[in-house]
């Protein structure tokens, strides 16, 4: 069973075994090239252009930087695009519970962004974790050699796992699982920002009642699943909006709204300037960054106003 895998120019890499064993290790993708994966936890990062990913917990895109991790059912597909290329590491649940004996820590289920930094040490670390494994292919999956990167991982997840303790439970392990189920339906409501997310789904995707699952979330996000899916559907709107060249009644659609009227004003309420005017700023400026600074500015004058 190949450790290292790769797959280039068009080609569709399947990552199962002819027994449906999952295979474990480190995975590229680059120029129109795929992969599918049948299982285990899994961590991609996009290096350069762009890749497209659609798992259980719906459908993202990666640009260069970006990372998204996946719990081990939910099966992504990881397209890259022309010019694109995304690394990435499977890993079982021996792999997992491995790493929490050796470093008390674990990876959970989310999407980030890695600095320029980081993104050059993951690289690294990859590429020698690869070679150690391509050096052992007859030695079964080893987690220890995979140490390295994974600290690296769990070291960019820390912002994300400072939030354990605040999970319920009266032992870390419980705290952990909490905290990964959450991760996951937050990663599933970024997953759907197309259409409103109902919270009986989400108490599904995470076995626990709907009372309970709106609790535990607001508790640990500081937002109600609600708010967290308007945010999260609005800032996929602003995207759409720099980066495409939909009209905008095509982004409030593609967005989960019903209309344009409806759209307008949480928009208006969200980034305090008009959809068109936010479009605007971003071709003047040639930056969609700089098109969201420019609203932030818009509605912190607008705060001052009201409190002043």
């Amino acid at each position: 069973m190949e450790q290292v895998q790769w797959a280039d120019r068009g080609q569709l890499l399947q990552l199962e075994t002819p027994e449906g064993a999952v295979q474990g290790g480190c995975i590229g993708v680059s120029r129109l090239g795929s992969v599918q994966s049948s299982g285990g936890f899994s961590f991609w990062l996009q290096l350069h252009g762009s890749s497209w990913v659609e798992a259980k917990e719906g459908k993202f895109r990666l640009r260069s930087g970006d990372w998204i991790a996946f719990e081990k059912d939910s099966k992504p597909t990881v397209q890259a695009d022309r010019f694109g290329v995304c690394v990435g590491l499977t890993l079982t649940g021996e792999a997992l519970r491995e790493m929490t004996r050796f470093a008390d820590r674990g990876l959970y289920a989310g999407r980030g962004q890695m600095s320029r930094h980081d993104a050059r040490i993951g690289l690294r670390l990859w590429r020698e974790a690869a070679a150690r494994l391509a050096e052992n292919p007859g030695a079964g999956f080893d987690a220890s050699l995979l140490r390295p990167i994974l600290l690296h991982l769990a070291g960019v997840q820390r912002d994300l796992a400072a939030r354990i303790p605040r999970c319920p439970g009266r032992s870390r392990s419980r705290k952990r699982q909490v905290f990964g189920r959450l991760q996951r339906a937050r990663l599933y409501l970024e997953g759907n920002c197309d259409r409103v997310v109902r919270i009986s789904e989400l108490a599904e995707l995470t076995s626990f009642s709907s009372w309970y699952f709106s609790k535990t979330f607001h508790s640990l996000y500081e937002e109600s699943p609600q708010a967290a899916s308007a945010r999260m559907r609005l800032e996929h709107a602003a995207d759409l909006l720099t980066s495409t060249s939909m009209m905008i009644g095509e982004v409030a659609a593609a967005s989960g709204f019903d209309n344009c009227c409806s759209f307008a004003r949480a928009f208006r309420a969200r980034f305090g300037v008009s959809a068109t005017r936010y479009r605007a700023a971003a071709a003047t400026r040639g930056e969609p960054g700089k098109a969201q600074a420019a609203a932030r500015k818009s509605l912190e004058r607008k705060s001052l106003a009201t409190n002043g």
